[in-house]
């Protein structure tokens, strides 16, 4: 019986989360400050020896969860983190296309002040030119990530139709 509950335990509660969980939560992360503090949570345990798209996904929930933060330094300082985060990811991964996702995300949403722009036309390309290259989820993924992207415009939207 101790065996058994100790495997249900690990089993929910050990190890990296489930990557289509992760997925689903980071499309309505932005609605609600306890959406983020959720993903965040979900991702707490997640360590650089994990799949790096769940460590890019991590390195997202620090840059989301920074805007909650009450004082200017910690904001800035958590900022600085997840984008460190996020970069060395790219770094080790420069052609995983949902990493590249993530990182478009992020530089369309956040304030031009703090100057983590820089990379958007670059996603867009590698996400337009490698889109037809990925498997059936993630293209859906990605279409539903496109479509909603305030970086593609109308027309360049309809590779994904």
């Amino acid at each position: 019986m101790k065996l058994l509950l100790s495997l249900f335990l690990w089993i929910n509660f050990g190890g990296s989360p489930d990557l289509a969980t992760v997925r689903k939560m980071y499309s309505s992360v932005t609605k609600s400050e306890s959406n983020a503090k959720e993903f965040s949570a979900k991702l707490a345990d997640v360590s650089d020896n994990d799949a790096k798209v769940l460590v890019a996904y991590k390195a997202a929930s620090i840059l989301l969860n920074s805007k909650f933060e009450k004082k200017l330094k910690d904001k800035m300082d958590r900022f600085k983190e997840g984008a460190t985060l996020l970069e060395s990811t790219i770094k080790s991964e420069p052609n995983n296309i949902e990493i590249r996702m993530i990182r478009l995300s992020i530089q369309e949403n956040v304030p031009g002040i703090t100057g983590y722009k820089k990379n958007i036309k670059e996603d867009k390309k590698y996400i337009t030119e490698h889109y037809d290259e990925q498997n059936a989820s993630l293209k859906e993924y990605l279409k539903d990530f496109i479509l909603q992207s305030k970086s593609f415009s109308e027309k360049e939207k309809q590779f994904v139709k």
